[in-house]
């Protein structure tokens, strides 16, 4: 759980976004637009019925034309180009009524929990004008425009779990469908991404009607839905450590299945080498502005042609080379190329990974045993918390940064200690300092007292409550805690929030400083026309058709 290692996951089979087009694909949902009602110039509100086997959903789409200083990715915004509800079905005059009123507000409006997901986006304006513009005059759009900038739209924000009044996480679990993380957020991203294609075509037919065509599907395929996150996603994995420690515990039990019975035959090891090729390829449509993440980008490069001649040089044998593969990424690659290695690995054996994406989620409990010896804590602080201790909390650097909510949207900013104030207001996100002040009033309690319990340590230090609690819970587990100081100097953020956008099935992080990045999601997933085609659609690793 190194925070530079979280930083450079890709996402894998168990991601949430490919989870659920295999589920579509495999259960075949028939989604249909039963509105489009939009002007000219895109304006107006679409419907999409889904239907599951389980029951009909509705996706309500609420479009306007922003000016171009209005548009912000910013959380403080108050305007986007859409805003959109994921809800129960059938919808009546009476629930459009209310979705009209309150969903295009989001965060001020007040959804009723037939709402199962709130979200909202802005176009990318360049790609959206020049898309628009070419289909007009029938031409395809450039297939280099969604290499620099995969979607046509990107989201702010994705509300669900009981968020404005709308439906929380014990509700939307009773659909079956929706029992693993974040279904239904997927589902209403990738909808939304639907809606973006149809959309641009129907503005290109009203600006030109003679003249303009469809988008090919290889490039509709390529188009994705952006993402704007920033720092309110990180105290999430410190929040949920639980629920962390499940996703990283069924990734890890994947790859050691393959690892373990995996077998390398023919078949699978020309399979390696077509995604080998692949990945190379989408490594270098791979965009960013950032100067560390383009340099990790072409050290991937590297080590893929690396893996290219080592395939190719006839040393490795059938019976371990997965073994022997791993083990050579360790030693030679760097560690954005280590994690692709593992992620191609999960992609050959479906058959060894797919049944753990059931296994995703976890019921979170945390309880104080006040019976437990002192000594027995302090073992556990010294076994499963030494990357703490091992912390020198005297410099000022360890303390270096506070992290505290704004008053605009109550949403986690980061704040330079010894600079700015708000100390007094701090979230409790500075697991390693806490559990270096439990250690501390432990060992001093032990000098008086070797029996002593942690009940005789609660009473006396209050404020240990939560931290020994904590401890108690994630001390057994071995992915529950981020082993990283988030106060230090040298705090990284954006790798806790690449962590979890890999889990979501995120692609082409773009960091746009250490305290945000763009994704992408969706990008080469199939149509919604497409999904019967296959059980298991092979779009990982999506690379950008021919121009036309």
């Amino acid at each position: 759980m190194d925070p530079a290692r979280l930083g450079s996951l890709h996402q894998t089979r168990l991601s949430f976004a490919r989870s659920l087009i295999r589920q579509m694909a495999r259960e075949r949902w028939h989604v249909a637009c039963a509105e489009f009602d939009l002007d000219a110039q895109g304006c107006g509100r679409a419907i999409y019925t889904v239907d599951t086997p389980e029951d009909r959903f509705s996706f309500v789409i609420f479009s306007q034309n922003l000016d171009e200083s209005q548009r912000s990715d910013r959380v403080i915004a108050e305007q986007w180009d859409v805003a959109c509800a994921l809800c129960t079905a059938p919808l009546d005059d009476v629930m459009l009524a209310e979705l009209a009123e309150n969903v295009p507000r989001q965060e001020a409006g007040r959804c009723s929990s037939r709402v199962l997901v709130l979200t909202r986006g802005n176009r990318s304006q360049r790609n959206f004008e020049q898309v628009t513009e070419a289909l007009a005059r029938g031409e395809q759009p450039d297939p280099v425009w969604f290499q620099k900038v995969g979607y046509l739209y990107r989201t702010t924000a994705v509300y669900g779990n009981g968020k404005f009044g709308i439906a929380d996480y014990d509700y939307v679990r009773r659909w079956r469908l929706f029992d693993r993380p974040f279904s239904p957020q997927m589902l209403a991203v990738y909808l939304l991404r639907h809606f973006s294609i149809e959309q641009v075509e129907h503005m290109a037919r009203a600006r030109a009607p003679r003249t303009a065509v469809p988008m090919q599907r290889d490039l509709a395929r390529y188009i994705g839905m952006g993402n704007s996150t920033g720092l309110g996603m990180a105290p999430f994995l410190v929040n949920h450590p639980q629920l962390i420690n499940q996703w990283v515990l069924m990734r890890e039990t994947a790859l050691a299945r393959v690892r373990t019975f995996g077998t390398a035959s023919p078949e699978r090891i020309q399979r390696l080498r077509t995604l080998t090729a692949r990945a190379r390829q989408h490594m270098t449509e791979w965009w960013t502005d950032d100067a560390a993440q383009q340099a990790a980008n072409d050290r991937t490069i590297a080590d893929l042609d690396d893996l290219k001649a080592w395939l190719d040089g006839g040393t490795p044998t059938p019976q371990d080379l997965w073994q022997r593969l791993v083990q050579r990424a360790g030693s030679h690659y760097g560690l954005q190329g280590q994690e692709l290695v593992n992620s191609l690995l999960l992609e050959l054996h479906p058959e060894l990974v797919d049944d753990l994406e059931d296994s995703m989620g976890t019921d979170e409990r945390s309880d104080l045993e006040p019976g437990m010896s002192l000594r027995t804590l302090v073992a556990w602080l010294e076994s499963s918390y030494d990357w703490a201790l091992a912390v020198d909390f005297e410099h000022p650097d360890a303390s270096y940064y506070f992290w505290y909510r704004s008053e605009e949207k109550e949403e986690p900013r980061l704040g330079e200690r010894y600079v700015e104030p708000g100390a007094d207001r701090e979230m409790p996100l500075g697991i390693a300092r806490d559990v270096r002040r439990c250690y501390d009033a432990c060992q001093a309690l032990l000098a008086e007292d070797a029996q002593t319990t942690v009940l005789d340590l609660v009473l006396q230090r209050r404020d240990l409550r939560g931290i020994v609690r904590r401890i108690q819970t994630l001390a057994p587990l071995a992915y529950g805690e981020i082993r990283g100081n988030l106060l230090a100097r040298d705090c990284r953020p954006i790798h806790l929030l690449r962590c979890k956008l890999s889990f979501f099935g995120a692609s082409k992080f773009d960091p746009r400083s250490d305290r945000w990045v763009r994704i992408t999601l969706f990008q080469g997933a199939p149509l919604l026309d497409e999904m019967d085609a296959s059980d298991d659609p092979d779009w990982f690793l999506p690379v950008a058709p021919p121009a036309s």
